[in-house]
């Protein structure tokens, strides 16, 4: 880790939720949850459906209010950035891509819209140039996709188009919630290898959610684990996957698929 600063911070974290009419219903979704991310660190949030990871990566992007508790981005509460500052910063890749593009939008216009977050007004040539070197750090060939519209590229190419906008857009921590869960198995690694890479050459930050602790060892520094709205272990990743503490970490390590291993055996 070059930089120990720390740049985002969880602190006594909370959020109830509250249904019914009738008779009131409150549901906990996430308790006392603390945590910091470094700058140029990959945690990886790791847990079941309904554990809560989800819930955090909304507060932590200002789509929903903490009942208690603060967060805090280079030492400011979240809530005190206007949103064109805060979301300059904070950027998110979501487990459907096809969902954050307009459809209407061809891949060009859905890239040069992250200038609008940049405030700075570049000619249109040095945008160009930028869009295009972009997309081919992520792999993506200009002179291929930037033409095209959403629905005519696969779940694995979205992913790296979405990547690409957080590069265009300068941010500082990407909160990447399930990418890879509606992509082909095959192209899985390659999300992970370029998330890896990009992490390494541009030193941001990224929260990793997943629901598959196996793939915290190809990219994660750090693993949370979550349980029922609360962290139950929390290190870094090589002792987490080499020496688990709580039993639901084991039980997670131990539901993980093995190559010729056959079911129930």
């Amino acid at each position: 880790m070059e930089s120990e600063k720390v740049f985002l911070q969880c602190q006594d974290l909370t959020k109830t939720y509250i249904s019914g009419f009738v008779r009131t219903t409150y549901i906990l979704a996430v308790k006392n949850v603390w945590f910091d991310v470094k700058k140029g660190e990959v945690i990886a949030l790791v847990g079941e459906s309904g554990s809560g990871k989800t819930t955090i990566a909304k507060m932590i992007l200002r789509l929903i209010k903490p009942t208690a508790g603060h967060i805090y981005l280079d030492g400011k509460d979240i809530f005190s950035y206007n949103d064109r500052d805060y979301y300059q910063k904070v950027q998110a890749i979501f487990q459907d891509p096809y969902s954050a593009c307009n459809p209407f939008y061809r891949v060009d216009r859905i890239l040069n819209k992250a200038f609008d977050l940049r405030g700075d007004s570049l000619p249109l040539d040095e945008k160009k140039r930028i869009v295009e070197s972009t997309s081919g750090l992520v792999g993506l060939n200009p002179e291929e996709f930037l033409g095209r519209y959403p629905h005519q590229l696969s779940g694995g190419q979205l992913q790296r188009l979405l990547i690409a906008r957080t590069l265009i857009i300068g941010s500082d921590l990407l909160i990447a919630d399930e990418p890879t869960s509606m992509i082909d198995a095959s192209l899985r690694a390659g999300i992970l290898n370029l998330l890896l890479d990009l992490k390494k050459e541009e030193q941001f930050s990224v929260l990793f959610i997943t629901h598959d602790i196996a793939q915290t060892q190809y990219l994660a520094d750090r693993v949370i684990v979550m349980r029922k709205g609360e962290i139950v272990e929390m290190d870094p990743t090589e002792k987490v996957l080499a020496r688990p503490v709580h039993p639901y970490t084991k039980e997670l390590l131990a539901s993980v698929p093995r190559l010729y291993e056959k079911w129930g055996s």
